[in-house]
């Protein structure tokens, strides 16, 4: 399948994540308080209408083929079966840092630390709200990694 050339008015500016939470208090709390994500803003009406949107750096969109999934599962140390068709994955300065603080704050660590055969150090956490957040630490620059053996891009890769 070849690439269509969008047009400029079709090119994406930002991506959001909505994630809709039965416990608003506590998402805001997790991403919010402890994970240092700044508010951009908040919107509340009455009742228990309320939206927050935070700032989580820059946004990418990660297409993964299921065996791709799969791999990544076993390198991270999942057991088989146990990962959602969507998890949030956060990179961070410090990985083993970032799971040791989000322990403190009371979230279960499904898979601790482990350095990657795609040099980075994962971690997965069960989040709030039913999604499982991956912390990633690169080890390497896209440029440095870019060289090493097994790493392309789809376009050039073969096949």
């Amino acid at each position: 399948m070849s690439a269509a050339t969008p047009s400029k008015a079709a090119l994406p500016k930002q991506l959001r994540l909505i994630i809709e939470t039965d416990d608003f208090d506590e998402a805001l709390r997790f991403y919010r308080d402890v994970l240092g994500m700044p508010e951009q803003a908040a919107y509340a009406t009455e009742g228990d209408d309320r939206v927050a949107i935070l700032r989580a750096g820059v946004a990418t969109i990660e297409l993964a083929t299921h065996q791709h999934a799969q791999a990544i599962d076993e390198v991270e140390g999942m057991p088989p079966g146990t990962t959602p068709t969507l998890r949030i994955a956060l990179e961070v300065d410090d990985t083993p840092a970032t799971v040791e603080t989000v322990r403190q704050a009371g979230t279960e660590v499904l898979a601790p630390p482990v350095e990657t055969p795609f040099r980075s150090v994962n971690a997965r956490v069960q989040g709030p709200a039913g999604w499982q957040v991956t912390f990633f630490q690169e080890l390497e620059t896209l440029e440095q990694r870019s060289q090493q053996p097994g790493f392309t891009t789809d376009d050039t890769r073969e096949r």
